[in-house]
């Protein structure tokens, strides 16, 4: 099986930093990845939650949370994805929906909500259930917006 970075003239250096056919004998590192605004950080999960897997309060992913930091002036002490969440919550949303946005893994933002809405910078407004069971209500709008997909 050959290298798909391989041509007949010698490695192809516009996919990595290898062989260059042209300057014969030369080596060429790759280029650096392009600087990225994107809030999704290269960081472990774990290592963003401080190794904890379970938010401290159980939190649907349907839940909404609103970002209450209008009331909070003081930035300086909340990490980069705290403040990604606060910005983003100014519009109310889900769980799910920061998760999906900030390219967050579930788990983690489930706690990270958490521990914000603990210091009071989101507020969350849990589904409310019946008996243990979602509103029919809301399933029936769930599976309205499925079917207009």
């Amino acid at each position: 099986m050959t290298d798909p970075r391989w041509n007949s003239g010698g490695w192809d250096s516009h996919n990595s930093g290898a062989w260059d056919s042209q300057n014969s004998g030369s080596w060429q590192p790759p280029p650096p990845p392009p600087p990225s605004n994107d809030p999704a950080s290269p960081v472990r999960p774990y290592a963003v939650t401080g190794g904890r897997t379970a938010p401290k309060v159980k939190l649907a992913m349907e839940a909404l949370v609103s970002s209450a930091t209008a009331e909070h002036r003081e930035f300086s002490h909340i990490t980069p994805e705290y403040k990604a969440i606060s910005q983003l919550c100014l519009q109310v949303r889900s769980v799910a929906e920061v998760s999906a946005l900030l390219r967050i893994p579930l788990g983690v933002v489930r706690v990270l909500i958490a521990d914000m809405a603990a210091e009071g910078l989101v507020r969350v407004h849990q589904p409310q259930l019946e008996a243990g069971r979602p509103d029919v209500n809301l399933l029936e709008r769930v599976l309205s917006g499925l079917r207009r997909l």
